[in-house]
C-alpha cells in the first residue's frame, strides 16, 4: 500500500511494503528518492534489520543456533502495518512472524517513523523487545539520492563533503561482501570526496566509520545544491551505487553494524555494533536528510 505525505509545498510516498520513503519531492517537482529502474537497481531506500550487509556464508550463530538470513536482513521484503498516520507522517510496524523466527529467533517490533520536516525529512527506527531474553540487532538506513539530481547535470559534478575535515580509510569489503582487513584512504586530511564512478568500480562500496563528523553532504560542485544527511546516532556511514554501470544515483547508508569481518567468530552477539535490548527496552536512532538549495 502507498501512503502519501504532505508538509507545506514538499510531498512525499511511503510504501507499506518494506516500510520504505520512497519518493520526496521539493516545491519545484524535482524528485530527490532514487526510482529503482531495473537497468541499475531495484531498490529505492529499503531498512535493513536486523543485520546489515552479508552474513559469512549467509549464517550466523545465536545462543547456539544456526540461523540464516540473506544481506541486509528481512525486513526490506517485509509487509509493514501502518501504526500511525498524520498529514506529515506515518509510523509503519513489523513484528516477528513465523517466518521472521525460522530466520531469526528473537520476538520483536520495529517500527519506522518517516516524518517531513520543514526543510526535508527525517526516518526513525524504534526497536522494542517483548520477549524475555534479550535481543540482538542491527539496523541502517540506504537512502537512495537521484544524482544528478537535474538534466544537463553530471555523476561526477557531485561532491560527499562532511562537516568535518576526516584522516580516515575506508574498509574495503571482500569479493563476498565481507569487511577485509584491507583499507583504502579516501579522506586525506580533507573534507571532501569528489565522486566519481571509477572509485566505485574499485571499491563497491565506501565505508567508515569512528569518523569526527555528524553531517554528510551530497552537493553540486557549483552552487552547492543537494542533500545533508545528520547520521550522529550511526557509528558508522557507508556510500554504494552500482559498480561499472555509470548508474545514476547514490546512496547515503547510515549504519548500526556491519557485514560479516572476515575472520570472525561467527556469533551475532560479536558483530560489529550489534544492539543488545534487554526485555522490555526500547532503541530509538534518527537520521535526518534536509535540502541544501
Amino acid at each position: 500500500m502507498r501512503i502519501e505525505l504532505k508538509k507545506g509545498r514538499h510531498a512525499a510516498e511511503l510504501d507499506t511494503m518494506g516500510g520504505e520513503l520512497v519518493s520526496f519531492r521539493d516545491e519545484t517537482g524535482t524528485e530527490y528518492i532514487w526510482d529503482g529502474d531495473p537497468r541499475y537497481w531495484t531498490g529505492r531506500n529499503p531498512n535493513l534489520f536486523p543485520v546489515v550487509g552479508s552474513l559469512a556464508d549467509g549464517k550466523v550463530s545465536v545462543n547456539g543456533r544456526i540461523c540464516e538470513m540473506g544481506r541486509h536482513g528481512f525486513a526490506r521484503r517485509s509487509e509493514f502495518s501502518v501504526a500511525e498516520r498524520g498529514e506529515d507522517y506515518a509510523v509503519l510496524e513489523l513484528r516477528d512472524f513465523p517466518q521472521t523466527l525460522a530466520q531469526y529467533p528473537f520476538p520483536f517490533v520495529l517500527r519506522v517513523r518517516h516524518q517531513l520536516t520543514g526543510s526535508g525529512f527525517y526516518t526513525q527506527f524504534e526497536v522494542s523487545n517483548p520477549g524475555r531474553e534479550e535481543l540482538l540487532f542491527c539496523v541502517g538506513g540506504h537512502t537512495g539520492i537521484n544524482c544528478p539530481l537535474r538534466p544537463g547535470e553530471r555523476f561526477e559534478d557531485y561532491r560527499l563533503v562532511f562537516d568535518q575535515v576526516e584522516d580516515a580509510q575506508s574498509i574495503v569489503p571482500s569479493d563476498k561482501g565481507l569487511m577485509s582487513p584491507r583499507r583504502e584512504h579516501i579522506l586525506n586530511h580533507t573534507d571532501t570526496i569528489a565522486l566519481d564512478h571509477a572509485t566505485f568500480d574499485r571499491l563497491d562500496t565506501v565505508i567508515f566509520q569512528g569518523l569526527r563528523s555528524r553531517t554528510v553532504t551530497l552537493r553540486h560542485k557549483e552552487g552547492g545544491r543537494g542533500v545533508r544527511m545528520d547520521f550522529s546516532q550511526f557509528p558508522m556511514i557507508a556510500f554504494w551505487t552500482m559498480a561499472n554501470a555509470n548508474a545514476p544515483y547514490l546512496c547515503l547508508e547510515p549504519w548500526h553494524g556491519c557485514a560479516a569481518v572476515e575472520g570472525e567468530s561467527g556469533e551475532f552477539a560479536d558483530k560489529p555494533h550489534v544492539i543488545h535490548l534487554a526485555p522490555g527496552e526500547e532503541k530509538v536512532l534518527k537520521y535526518t536528510v534536509e535540502l541544501v538549495p
